[in-house]
């Protein structure tokens, strides 16, 4: 049994240019898709850390 050199199992030189590209546009929709979710967790976060901030204020105000 003669070895494959590394790296050529899924060899992307066999896939057409049209499936290349549909893999390239699905992952880059992956990563845009993670960097929405982490954007939309960062705000709430921002925002109820203002919330309790205002909280805190207006119930320790004199």
């Amino acid at each position: 049994m003669a070895e494959e050199p590394a790296g050529t199992g899924d060899a992307p030189a066999s896939l057409s240019p049209s499936e290349a590209y549909d893999k390239r546009r699905l992952a880059q929709e992956k990563r845009d898709e993670r960097k929405v979710w982490y954007f939309l967790a960062y705000f709430l976060f921002g925002i109820h850390l203002v919330a309790f901030v205002m909280i805190y204020a207006v119930r320790h105000a004199k």
